[in-house]
């Protein structure tokens, strides 16, 4: 069976140079897994790769929906499956790289999110809301509209979440959905996680916001809202685009809003960890605990290249 790498790990971790060089290595093309490098205008928020760092290994699922137009994750896994499909097509190894866990969960899991009349808006901003914040608001919320479906639905699965909110605000009954637990059969896993230590992880974090508000960021929320967008629009409702246009509108300073920044992505990074646990078929590599990353990078390649049954062998640290 053919054979996918997933590269993921929580935010500022390091996913962009692992998987670049991962897939200069084994010749492989990468397919973005974030739900926000996928819209356009949105480069510095997001810290979406570089142009430079695209050059070098060809990308998939980056800079292609209007930040107008909401994305759901059935979009994201037909599409993201498509790529995988090409990508192997062409004889090449798709390396899937990113920190979004639902569109992870659409990969590893044979997930059918079915048919019939869907509010593809309101499906995004439960999503994003899942998504930031974690499913706790959400059940809380179905508990108020719908006490005996939240009877029926354990807190952290998602996907019944999202449904059972859909049917209850859209007043329509909710049916029975199967869990997700089913392995995709369309191809075998390579699974990788990427971590830190929390402070080195977080001090990364902090300096990434400040990177990124002396790289333009401000000016690109100004030149998005020069596009007719809002805060309504579920691309602006991401960490780094809703604080900085709380600043422009005068609810805070803006001192205040690179604070918030910080702030909400440290917690964003933490909740990913929490999802990432999850997965008790993901090999996680510690980049703390070696010399460099330029080390903990090498013993990622080796790993692979054993996986892939290239000449060059593993070590066991990794595991």
């Amino acid at each position: 069976m053919r054979t996918i790498t997933i590269i993921a790990g929580p935010t500022a971790v390091g996913k962009t140079k692992f998987a670049i060089e991962a897939a200069k290595v084994l010749d492989g093309e990468i397919v973005s897994c974030d739900s926000m490098q996928l819209y356009k205008y949105m480069d510095i928020g997001s810290a979406k790769p570089t142009s430079e760092e695209m050059a070098q290994v060809k990308h998939h699922l980056v800079d292609i929906i209007d930040p107008s137009q909401p994305f759901s994750v059935a979009q994201y896994q037909t599409m993201a499956k498509n790529a995988i499909n090409e990508i192997f097509e062409k004889s090449k190894i798709p390396i899937i790289s990113g920190g979004t866990g639902l569109y992870v969960n659409s990969l590893i899991y044979d997930m059918d999110f079915g048919g019939g009349n869907v509010d593809t808006q309101l499906r995004s901003d439960l999503l994003k809301e899942a998504e930031e914040k974690g499913t706790s608001e959400l059940y809380n919320r179905l508990v108020r509209l719908d006490p005996d479906a939240a009877q029926r639905i354990h807190p952290n699965n998602t996907k019944k979440l999202i449904r059972a909110l859909e049917a209850a605000i859209s007043g329509q009954k909710i049916k029975d959905f199967k869990n997700c637990t089913e392995k995709c059969k369309d191809y075998d896993i390579n699974f990788i996680i990427l971590t830190r230590n929390r402070d080195e992880l977080y001090d990364r974090i902090n300096k990434r916001v400040d990177l990124l508000v002396e790289s333009g960021l401000f000016e690109e929320v100004k030149a998005l809202l020069n596009r007719g967008l809002t805060e309504q629009d579920i691309s602006m409702k991401g960490i780094g685009y809703k604080e900085v246009i709380a600043s422009l509108r005068g609810d805070c300073s803006k001192d205040d809003s690179i604070a918030l920044i910080k702030k909400n992505t440290r917690h964003f990074a933490k909740r990913q960890i929490t999802w990432f646990k999850r997965y008790n078929e993901a090999t996680w590599l510690n980049i703390s605990d070696y010399i460099s990353d330029d080390e903990a990078l090498g013993e990622l390649i080796r790993w692979l290249k054993n996986k892939y049954k290239f000449t060059a062998k593993a070590t066991d640290r990794i595991i």
